[in-house]
């Protein structure tokens, strides 16, 4: 399974970006799709996860600011970020986990969030 992500770059504070991830595998073999991230210095931690059957989670940094959807047929996830602050500046991973294979993970983008 590969994972390619696109949507990185540089955005203003208080701007908006929107990632976008796919999985190149079969149709409805994957269970979950999400996304984490990590700053310079800081662990990897939850920005949000999308299960193929409509359940969301959030990790507290971007509740109301962050909303993750998705969709099945093509096994892409998106996540759309507004209002960000120089705090959401990191690397984000996509991750997908397969029904058969177990997890797998993306190269990275960059989201960097300055003036």
């Amino acid at each position: 399974v590969q994972l390619q992500a696109s949507g990185g770059g540089l955005v203003q504070p208080g701007g908006s970006l929107r990632l976008s991830c796919v999985a190149s595998t079969s149709k409805y073999t994957i269970n979950t799709m999400g996304y984490y991230r990590q700053a310079p210095g800081k662990q990897r931690e939850l920005v949000a996860s999308f299960t193929f059957g409509g359940n969301t989670n959030y990790g507290d940094s971007v509740k109301g600011r962050f909303t993750i959807t998705g969709d099945h047929d093509k096994n892409t996830i998106y996540l759309q970020m507004n209002s960000l602050t120089p705090e959401d500046t990191a690397v984000y991973y996509c991750n997908a986990d397969h029904r058969l294979f177990g997890v797998f993970w993306g190269q990275g983008t960059q989201v960097t969030v300055s003036s």
